[in-house]
Formats: C-alpha cells, sequence, structure tokens
C-alpha cells in the first residue's frame, strides 16, 4: 500500500520533502529496484514493440501513427527519419519528445533541417510522467507555437501515455477543459490512449473521478 501512495503521488523527477522519504524509507528502496526493473524492461520491449505497433498500423486503418487533436496539435507515435518531410508538410514546426534517448529515432539536427524546433524532454515508459517543470515547458512550447498558427507534434514510443499526459495539461489550461473532459476528448479521437496513475495524477489539479489506468 505504502508504495502505491508513494508512485501515485510523486512525479519522476520530482524530489520529495525529506520527512516524507524518511516514513517511507523501506518503500523508497523498494520503488527505486522496481524503477530500474522497469527502466530494464522498457529497453528490452522498445523494438518488438515498436515492430508490432508498425505492423498493426500498416494491417488497420484505424492504427493512426498520429492523429490531430487540435487544430495545432498532433499526437502520436514516435517518428522515423522518413516521416520528417511529411510533418513539415502538414505544418508542424515544433516536435516534443518524451523518449528517453534510446527510444528517438529522429535526430534534433534533422528537424532542424526541416525548419522544425525539438523539445526534448527524457521520461521513462510504462509508469512515469514528466515533471511539472517540464508540463509547463511543454504546454508553453505548443502555446506559443499554436499562438503563431504552427502545428506541434507531441509522441512518446506509441502516443499513449507520456505524451497525452502532454496533450491533456495544455487542453486543460489553454482550452479550459477539466482533466476528465480533456482525457474523454483525446480517447475519443485516439481510442487507445491509456494511463499510468502518475500520469493523470499529472493532469488533475482538483479531484476529478479516476479515469483507466494501467494495472
Amino acid at each position: 500500500m505504502y508504495i502505491e501512495e508513494f508512485k501515485e503521488g510523486g512525479l519522476e523527477g520530482e524530489e520529495q520533502e525529506e520527512p516524507f522519504l524518511l516514513v517511507y524509507r523501506n518503500g523508497m528502496r523498494r520503488l527505486n529496484a522496481n524503477s530500474v526493473l522497469v527502466g530494464v524492461g522498457a529497453r528490452v520491449l522498445f523494438y518488438p514493440t515498436l515492430l508490432y505497433n508498425v505492423v498493426r498500423n500498416k494491417i488497420q486503418s484505424e492504427f493512426r501513427w498520429w492523429d490531430e487533436v487540435d487544430k495545432f496539435v498532433l499526437l502520436g507515435a514516435v517518428p522515423f527519419p522518413v516521416d520528417v518531410p511529411h510533418l513539415k508538410q502538414l505544418g508542424v514546426h515544433g516536435v516534443i519528445t518524451l523518449n528517453e534517448p534510446y527510444e528517438t529515432l529522429v535526430l534534433t539536427s534533422l528537424y532542424h533541417s526541416h525548419g522544425i524546433d525539438h523539445l526534448v524532454i527524457p521520461t521513462r515508459d510504462y509508469l512515469f510522467a514528466p515533471s511539472y517543470g517540464d508540463i509547463h515547458q511543454a504546454v508553453e512550447f505548443i502555446h506559443q507555437n499554436a499562438s503563431c498558427g504552427k502545428t506541434t507534434y507531441v509522441h512518446c514510443k506509441t502516443g499513449w501515455g507520456r505524451s497525452t499526459t502532454i496533450v491533456l495539461c495544455y487542453l486543460v489550461h489553454h482550452k479550459q477543459m477539466t482533466p476528465r473532459a480533456a482525457f474523454e476528448y483525446v480517447r475519443m479521437i485516439r481510442p487507445r490512449v491509456l494511463f499510468a496513475a502518475s500520469q493523470w495524477k499529472a493532469t488533475t489539479i482538483v479531484d476529478y473521478p479516476e479515469i483507466p489506468l494501467i494495472s
């Protein structure tokens, strides 16, 4: 129980107050061990799951690599180098990458060569969310582009959790949606979005009914 409360109460990269760490010292050690295991598992599964998603994208028309969730926001999976010119044609002038380095398939220099700004926020896969500071930076990056009529592509590996966290926060802060309304809106457009508890926590300012979480 203690471990679950810690996971839901904090975000990756965010420091907790010392009394909290003292009370949950054993839980903290176990959480760190779990974090390492998740990191190793994410590395092992990256290419098999990427291939699985590529195949589904090829054979299922509804399994799109990216979706337009706002006039100036695309939400999707990790792009390949061949996707960069296409993104440029779609009006993308900024890309937010929520992947760790081993998941990133496009170099910043390639984006820049196509006139696309690149904001990199390394975030571990599966159970983790960007820090509040990173979320604020990403949301303002999207907002500044949108204010100039420019589109931003927000992606993680599959466009399910980490990238959706950023998009929901943008909709909450700049489109005056509640977290739940933003989630339901995005899920209507991209039905396979799925959150970990920490990712949902990052989108909420006040208590809202829970949404489906990764077990």
